[in-house]
C-alpha cells in the first residue's frame, strides 16, 4: 500500500506540470491569506492579494517581463509603506523572506522570522523602510511584504493570462502614480485585487452586497473569481495552497467575510441571537444560502521548487504518523522535541547569522559551548556539532506536518524528503560513535 500511495505521489505532480510549469505559461492568481493575531482574533477577514507567475519586480515599485527561471511576483496594497499604495515582491520572498528556494527555513520561531524578514528588507528595500524599521509611523506595515507564510497558510485561484495583457499591466502600473490609497472599507487590499484581477478578466470579481454589506473582502475576491472560473470552464482554473511553515510561531485561523464571521464568532453570535434572534436568523440564513466557500477544496499543494503536489490523504498521514511515532519510541532521546517547553528555551538562547551561501544558521548556547545548526534543508546536517540539534528540529517539523486539523500542510514527497535528511542524521550520529569508539 506504501508502495502504491508513493507511485502516486510521483505521478501526480507530473501530471500537474503538464499545465502548470512556470516556464511555459503565464497566469494571475488571486491569493486569499488566513487571518493570524489580531485580525484573527476579530474579524479573521485575512488579506488578499496578486500572483503574477509571467510578471517580475524590477524593484518593489517597478514591474518587468520575467526572465528565464524566474517565478514571478506578488502584487498587493498596503495601508502604511512610505506613502506607496502597492509593492511588488518576488513570490519565494514573499512567502519565505529569501531570495533562493534553497534557503527556505525548516522551522521558524519569532526570532528567526524577524531575522530573515529583517535580512531581506536591508538588502531589497532599505529605502522604503530604513534603519531602524518601523520607527516611523507610515512604514509599519513592512513585515508583510516578506515571510507571509511564516504567519499564515495561503490559497491561491489561478487562470492563464497571455503576454501581451502582462505588458499592458506592466505599462499601467510602471506608468501610473503609486501613492497610498488604502481604506478599509472603500479601497482595501481585496479592492486592489478587484483591479488587477478585472484588468485581465472584465467581470470576474464582484462584491457580495448580501454577504459582505456591499464591502470587499479577501474571501468574497476568491470566491466570485473561482465563480467566474465555473462559468468559462475553458479557463481551466488551478487551485492551490501554500501551507504555513512549521515551527512555534502561531498557526493562523480560518478566514471569513463579514456576515460569516459574526456566524462562526461565538463572542458576537450568541448575544445576537438572545437579545436579537431574528437578526441573528438572518445571519444564520445568509450564511447557509450564500457564505459558504471552502478554500482548501480540490486544492494541490504548492512547494518551494515551483511544483503543484498532491497532499496527504488522511491515510497517509496516519501511516507517517505511525512511522514517526514508532522511530521516537525506539530513540527516547528524540521525544523532547515534541515538547515546548523544549523549543522554547531554544529559542530564549539562540541567535542567528548566514553562512558563506546567505543560509540562516541557528547559534545555539548552552553551559557545554556553543554549536552552528543550520536552518534549512541544505546546510542543517552541515556541522558535526550540532546532529543533535538537527534530529531534534527535524522530528518536530514532522511532528507539525503530521498533526491532524483543519488545513493540510504536506505531501508524501515532502514527507519523504524529511525523512531522509533524519535518517541522514541518525546515520551520521551511529558513523560518529563508531569512529569514537575504535
Amino acid at each position: 500500500m506504501r508502495t502504491f500511495f508513493k507511485l502516486c505521489a510521483c505521478l501526480f505532480p507530473l501530471a500537474l506540470l503538464v499545465v502548470c510549469a512556470p516556464a511555459t505559461r503565464a497566469d494571475v492568481a488571486v491569493l486569499l491569506e488566513e487571518p493570524y493575531s489580531l485580525d484573527g482574533s476579530l474579524a479573521g477577514t485575512g488579506h488578499s492579494a496578486v500572483f503574477l507567475s509571467n510578471v517580475c519586480a524590477e524593484t518593489p515599485t517597478q514591474l518587468r517581463r520575467c526572465n528565464p527561471g524566474e517565478l514571478g511576483v506578488v502584487v498587493s496594497r498596503y495601508h502604511h509603506l512610505a506613502g506607496y499604495d502597492w509593492a511588488a515582491v518576488p513570490l519565494i520572498a514573499y512567502l519565505y523572506a529569501v531570495d533562493k528556494p534553497e534557503n527556505v527555513p525548516l522551522f521558524i520561531d519569532p526570532k528567526l522570522a524577524w531575522y530573515l524578514r529583517n535580512q531581506y528588507r536591508r538588502a531589497h528595500f532599505a529605502d522604503i523602510a530604513p534603519d531602524p524599521p518601523s520607527s516611523h509611523p507610515d512604514t509599519q506595515d513592512w513585515y508583510q511584504l516578506v515571510g507571509s507564510a511564516f504567519d499564515r497558510t495561503l490559497y491561491g485561484f489561478q487562470l492563464p493570462t497571455s503576454p501581451e495583457d502582462d505588458d499592458r499591466l506592466i505599462a499601467k502600473f510602471n506608468s501610473g502614480q503609486n501613492k497610498q490609497a488604502y481604506r478599509l472599507v472603500s479601497d482595501n487590499c481585496a479592492d486592489f485585487v478587484h483591479d488587477v484581477v478585472t484588468f485581465y478578466y472584465p467581470d470576474s470579481v464582484w462584491r457580495s452586497k448580501l454577504g459582505d454589506l456591499g464591502v470587499m473582502t479577501p474571501k468574497q475576491a476568491a470566491k466570485s473569481f473561482t465563480q467566474f472560473s465555473k462559468r468559462n470552464p475553458q479557463l481551466q482554473l488551478t487551485r492551490f495552497f501554500v501551507p504555513q511553515v512549521p515551527g512555534t510561531v502561531k498557526r493562523s485561523k480560518p478566514v471569513h467575510g463579514l456576515v460569516d464571521g459574526v456566524f462562526h464568532a461565538k463572542k458576537y453570535f450568541v448575544p445576537l441571537a438572545v437579545f436579537t434572534p431574528f437578526v441573528a436568523g438572518g445571519v444564520a440564513t445568509v450564511y447557509y444560502f450564500g457564505g459558504r466557500f471552502d478554500p482548501a477544496k480540490d486544492v494541490a499543494m504548492w512547494t518551494p521548487d515551483g511544483v503543484l503536489d498532491r497532499p496527504l490523504t488522511k491515510e497517509e498521514r496516519r501511516a507517517w504518523q505511525r512511522d514517526l511515532e514508532a522511530l521516537v519510541k525506539s530513540d527516547p532521546t528524540l521525544k523532547s522535541a515534541l515538547s515546548k517547553t523544549q523549543w522554547k528555551s531554544l529559542e530564549d538562547s539562540s541567535e542567528f547569522h548566514a553562512d558563506d551561501q546567505g543560509r540562516a544558521v541557528i547559534q545555539l548556547s548552552s553551559p557545554q559551548g556553543s554549536a552552528n545548526l543550520g536552518a534549512t534543508r541544505s546546510n542543517i546536517l552541515a556541522s558535526s556539532d550540532s546532529q543533535t540539534q538537527a534530529r531534534l528540529l527535524l522530528v518536530a517539523r514532522l511532528h507539525e506536518e503530521l498533526r491532524g486539523g483543519r488545513t493540510k500542510k504536506a505531501t508524501n514527497r515532502s514527507i519523504q524528503s524529511d525523512f531522509d535528511l533524519l535518517q541522514q542524521s541518525l546515520a551520521s550520529n551511529v558513523t560518529l560513535s563508531a569512529s569514537g569508539a575504535n
